[in-house]
């Protein structure tokens, strides 16, 4: 293959991101990411390693297999824990985000 069509098929090493894109993303999704702090440090309370995991899952790109190592966990303790907080998130996000719902679930009145 020659080195010009090759060069065509790579990803560009560093891609410009304008500051006015990554603002605007970051406005519009600001209270989502409030919400995600809240609802972490409610599982921090609830369980601290859940919430450890999640972090290190989410935030800097951790494999299971990796947490499981820094924490000295199992890879099967560590896979436990993300799929229980990840429920526990959603249910926590779900419930703030749309609270008369959850209440009227249990009710049977329309």
């Amino acid at each position: 293959m020659r080195p010009a069509r090759a060069a065509q098929r790579r990803p560009p090493a560093n891609r410009r991101v304008e500051l006015e894109n990554v603002v605007a993303w970051s406005e519009d999704h600001s209270t989502e990411f409030l919400d995600l702090n809240e609802a972490l440090e409610r599982l921090a309370e609830f369980d601290p390693r859940q919430a450890e995991i999640v972090e290190l899952k989410f935030f800097a790109g951790l494999t299971i297999e990796e947490i499981a190592s820094v924490l000295g966990l199992s890879d099967r303790t560590v896979k436990r824990d993300w799929s229980l907080a990840r429920a526990w998130l959603s249910r926590f996000l779900n419930e703030s985000k749309y609270p008369d719902e959850s209440k009227d679930a249990g009710s049977t009145a329309p």
